[in-house]
């Protein structure tokens, strides 16, 4: 799929990366890979195995593969799904990296709760060199450009609006890539949407034969989000929550077995319901 080229657009930063904009800026280069064939796959998806892949947290090749094949126009069960990868580099080296999947819940909506993109926040590494100097702010609102690209391939209106979201562990006090990361997403302006109301699991990606000796196991994290727009705002109704779990679960379930999914959407059940509301918190608080 042919893509527009990635931009440093400032008005896309979070509110805590708003300072990095002021910074030069004008060595790095935007490549986004929308293929498996692109010459940039091979060595982007060898470098997030080698980050992730030992932690169980990194999908394997042919599914990545087989995500850059998705099409806006052709919906999963109702949704439209867009993957790609972003390489950041300064002449040959690649510096960062990221991958993401915006999710366009395909209408009708309801007349009280407008449509909204939920970009699927993945992986992303900031390489030595250029640790500490702000390109993990650009990084994080990158791809906000791939939700709008998303919705306008799916034909839904300009007026959505845009909900970035991550995974993360608890944070339990003492790991300190655990921390840092929350740390990170914290002083940008991302909220944790209270775990004590909403009990997130993702799913169990261990090998098919490994759950079937041990039962699916469901592994439980914490949603962090970025409303766009709406940072300032500490509740989220439970209509919005459960558009965002069912479409990080739609996504997931392209791969995942029906009968290895079929305990999450069980919990989706137990999510709030509208006219409901969840609080909304600084991650580490």
């Amino acid at each position: 799929m042919a893509a527009p080229a990635a931009e440093l657009i400032a008005d896309d930063l979070a509110p805590g990366d708003l300072a990095v904009a002021s910074g030069d800026w004008s060595g790095l280069r935007l490549e986004r890979i929308r293929s498996p064939h692109h010459p940039l796959f091979e060595p982007l998806y060898a470098r997030l195995w080698r980050e992730f892949g030992p932690r169980g947290e990194m999908e394997t090749r042919a599914v990545i593969a087989d995500r850059l094949g998705w099409r806006p126009q052709q919906p999963v069960n109702h949704h439209a799904l867009l993957y790609e990868m972003v390489a950041a580099r300064r002449g040959a080296a690649i510096v960062g990296l990221r991958d993401h999947t915006a999710i366009v819940p395909c209408p009708p909506h309801r007349r009280d709760h407008p449509g909204q993109v939920i970009v699927h926040l993945s992986h992303v590494i900031v390489e030595p060199p250029l640790r500490g100097s702000g390109l993990s702010g650009w990084l994080r609102a990158l791809p906000i450009q791939a939700g709008r690209e998303c919705a306008a391939a799916a034909g839904e209106p300009p007026r959505q609006r845009t909900t970035l979201v991550a995974e993360m562990e608890h944070p339990d006090g003492v790991s300190p890539m655990i921390m840092a990361r929350l740390r990170s997403y914290e002083r940008a302006g991302f909220l944790a949407i209270d775990p004590d109301e909403v009990h997130y699991v993702q799913p169990d990606f261990r090998p098919a034969a490994d759950i079937e000796r041990s039962a699916v196991q469901p592994v439980p994290l914490l949603l962090v989000v970025r409303r766009v727009g709406r940072e300032s705002e500490r509740t989220i109704s439970g209509t919005e929550v459960r558009e965002i779990v069912q479409a990080l679960y739609t996504m997931f379930g392209v791969h995942v077995r029906a009968d290895h999914m079929a305990p999450l959407w069980g919990l989706c059940d137990h999510l709030p319901g509208p006219g409901e509301t969840i609080a909304l918190r600084p991650p580490l608080h």
